[in-house]
């Protein structure tokens, strides 16, 4: 028997603020919620956002002050989810970490407005998320379900490159898998960040979970990402959403834009089935928010040697309003 969702991701852009990015989140996750979409991902660093070109003032063995500036403006730009600098795992999952006296919640709300956001639109998000905690920035990815909020929240394992100025090591721990159920399908989501998915061992401790939905939040519009998320669909016989923010230059902070820098990048995303097939076209987006929508046929993906293809797919939408 049939086993249908509908599947988005979100190729929007990070804005000025926090609270008009979650503003942003929440518009796009209504107009999504009335396209019947259930699950929508959104790229890398979408809240607290992804510095393209920005080097913080950095070399080896020094740091000038403007860099150190940046840095201090980007540390401000991040989300505090009230988790503790380790990760504390099951215990900031079930609101067991000690709240301030006088205070309603641990952090800065920002869960809370992405569990309300899920509660509101019946849709389930997972958000690509640069967290504050204590003086360390973490690059995460957090699972929002709308029925118990958040289910789970994972730390990019190895920051790529020059990300590692910037980005702390998430701890090994966080590669876990979650299960739910959406519409009497049960899944098994997991995300790899971004040049994560470049490491096969760390792609196998996703697949070893039996994930049947893989995500691949990213910042890389490479012309291999594509062929790398194809073959994570056939390597895990999962269907794999990925989202990358679709940005320009005009669009970075302006303490990023100050610095001379080169050209700031486009996006892509992608949505691939378990025989390494498109769901829709792979194109690069136009416009700053875009989304891409699919139907899952999940009734045959547990891991069969061919299992049933996506039985329609539409193209990229705009969610501001969103148009088929």
């Amino acid at each position: 028997m049939p086993q249908c969702l509908t599947v988005a991701v979100s190729q929007s852009h990070t804005l000025p603020t926090t609270s008009a990015t979650l503003a942003a989140l929440a518009s796009t996750t209504r107009e999504a919620a009335r396209q019947g979409v259930d699950l929508l991902l959104f790229p890398e660093a979408y809240l607290g956002g992804y510095p393209r070109t920005c080097n913080f003032g950095a070399a080896v063995g020094s740091r000038s002050g403007e860099g150190r500036e940046q840095f201090l403006q980007y540390l401000h730009s991040a989300v505090d989810l009230g988790d503790t600098p380790r990760g504390a795992g099951d215990a900031w999952v079930e609101r067991k970490l000690e709240v301030a006296k006088g205070k309603e919640h641990r952090g800065d709300g920002t869960r809370e407005v992405l569990e309300r956001v899920a509660a509101e639109t019946g849709v389930f998000l997972v958000v690509g998320i640069v967290e504050r905690a204590g003086g360390s920035l973490y690059c995460a990815a957090v699972y929002v379900c709308p029925r118990k909020g958040c289910l789970g929240k994972r730390r990019k394992v190895m920051p790529t490159g020059s990300e590692r100025i910037v980005w702390a090591q998430g701890s090994p721990s966080t590669l876990k898998a979650v299960t739910t159920t959406i519409k009497g399908v049960k899944l098994t989501l997991a995300a790899a960040i971004c040049w994560e998915n470049y490491m096969p061992l760390l792609r196998y401790a996703l697949y070893s979970q039996n994930v049947n939905l893989y995500l691949a939040p990213t910042a890389d519009s490479r012309d291999t990402w594509l062929p790398l998320m194809r073959t994570a669909a056939y390597e895990s016989r999962a269907y794999v959403l990925s989202a990358n923010q679709c940005v320009r230059r005009k669009h970075l902070p302006s303490w990023i834009r100050s610095s001379p820098s080169e050209k700031a990048g486009s996006s892509s995303a992608s949505n691939v089935t378990p025989k390494s097939e498109e769901a829709s076209a792979n194109a690069k987006a136009k416009e700053p928010q875009e989304v891409k929508i699919s139907a899952l046929d999940h009734g045959d993906v547990p891991k069969t040697p061919e299992p049933t293809p996506i039985d329609k797919a539409h193209g990229i939408v705009s969610p501001s309003p969103l148009h088929l």
